[in-house]
């Protein structure tokens, strides 16, 4: 038999060989579905996380003892078990390890009572375990967590270009109106970056979740905007500084005599059984949005400047008080280093700095 046919029978039977193996252990660690069974109607959405889980509860409960559900990915296990009643009260902490046994993640599970702070300072904010970038939270008079703030940063983190805290586009300063702030930079992705279309990246930071599975493949979708709120919102305000980057670009390249802006908006939206978050794609279009507060005269300025944006009605929309009471209502909240960022358009250096937000909201 000639060489040639005995290397190609080699790697025939070696194919047929690897075909009839059992497939090899799964390597994924994760947490794929979430239920909570012994809750009733007190459960009202669920954010699943890259390592965390938000339950948003209905402030009415007595008891935060719940035995919650998992689906994970196929062969992977988790402790403590499925199904196991814990005290919610505080979060808790779940392992889940792979099916073979050589990847690990932690997840940290949390139940909030679906009333989210109307006054936001910026002083507190965590590092994770194996990041580098800042995640910023608020808490009561107590030291609890009401909640915590997403950003863009951990799709940055992909770029490579997050050397450390102050490389990523969100991040504190202490030039803050009253103590720390938050300081938003758009950045360069770096080589990565441009060769996915997607050459800078705004500093943003908003009420909401950033979907990392989404981030390379549909960048408008992973930004996904909200979280209950039951009361009507009148106004936004708050402080803010911006300086504009020297060079405007679209997709990458430089665009003369064009100006970088910043963006400050929030948006009021109903919530059902199809929609349980706006995103890039429909924050500002869905049928469900409500009301929408948006910054319209944003300046550059070296001083804090004082903000105070009014909720704009859509037309022919109200408010359901059954529905706003019973939190079927969600408050998204914006802030942007460039107003075209979430579309890649902006200027390398644009930044912003925002400090001492408050809603005001109407008392009935």
């Amino acid at each position: 038999m000639k060489p040639k046919y005995i290397v190609l029978c080699f790697f025939t039977c070696m194919s047929l060989f690897s075909c009839i193996q059992d497939e090899a252990p799964n390597a994924e660690a994760d947490i794929t579905a979430f239920s909570v069974k012994d809750a009733g109607d007190g459960i009202l959405d669920v954010d699943i996380e890259n390592d965390k889980i938000l339950v948003w509860v209905s402030p009415n409960l007595e008891s935060y003892r719940f035995a919650p559900e998992f689906v994970l990915t196929p062969g992977a296990t988790i402790s403590p078990e499925s199904g196991t009643q814990l005290d919610f009260a505080e979060p808790q902490y779940y392992e889940v390890t792979s099916e073979d046994r050589k990847w690990k993640k932690k997840y940290e599970v949390s139940f909030l009572a679906a009333d989210i702070p109307t006054e936001f300072s910026f002083e507190h904010y965590y590092i994770k375990e194996k990041t580098n970038y800042e995640t910023f939270y608020e808490e009561d008079a107590e030291g609890k967590i009401l909640m915590s703030w997403a950003s863009g940063n951990p799709g940055f983190a992909i770029t490579g270009m997050g050397t450390d805290k102050n490389a990523y586009p969100t991040m504190s300063s202490a030039d803050g109106y009253k103590g720390n702030c938050v300081k938003l930079v758009t950045r360069s992705t770096g080589f990565f970056g441009s060769a996915v279309g997607m050459p800078i990246a705004a500093g943003n930071l908003f009420l909401g979740v950033f979907d990392v599975s989404n981030a390379l493949t549909d960048a408008l979708k992973a930004t996904r905007m909200g979280f209950p709120f039951g009361y009507r919102p009148v106004a936004l305000k708050g402080y803010y500084k911006y300086k504009s980057g020297p060079v405007f670009t679209e997709n990458g390249s430089s665009v003369s005599g064009k100006k970088d802006a910043c963006d400050i908006y929030a948006v009021f939206y109903e919530t059902d059984a199809n929609l349980k978050r706006v995103d890039g794609t429909n924050k500002f279009t869905h049928p469900n949005v409500v009301s929408i507060a948006r910054i319209s005269s944003q300046k550059e300025t070296d001083e804090w400047t004082e903000f105070n944006i009014p909720f704009e009605m859509v037309a022919g929309k109200t408010i359901d008080p059954v529905k706003l009471k019973n939190k079927k209502y969600n408050l998204g909240i914006v802030f942007s280093s460039s107003i075209d960022g979430d579309h890649f358009n902006g200027a390398i250096d644009s930044t912003l700095l925002i400090d001492e937000v408050k809603l005001e909201c109407a008392v009935n």
